[in-house]
């Protein structure tokens, strides 16, 4: 199941116990990533340019609720 994505307009709120701040988010990335290994062999990322992402679960981490998160607005902006 997909998780919407908040937006700038709103954001997650757990439905059983009222959680705004604390997730546990599962996705699965797909990326492009520019590494630059030094002389040791040591990798950094440089650039990373995300080619798709798909939430697949929210755990609340106040209650622990599985896929419990519906979207709000967020204050002001309504």
């Amino acid at each position: 199941m997909d998780v919407p994505r908040p937006t700038a307009a709103t954001r997650w709120r757990c439905t059983l116990c009222g959680n705004l701040t604390r997730f546990d988010v599962t996705r699965t990335v797909r990326a492009v990533e520019y590494v630059h290994l030094d002389l040791a062999g040591e990798p950094t990322v440089e650039e990373r340019d995300v080619v798709s992402e798909t939430i697949e679960s929210v755990r609340c981490r106040w209650c622990d609720a599985v896929d419990r998160v519906e979207l709000v607005d967020r204050p002001g902006t309504s």
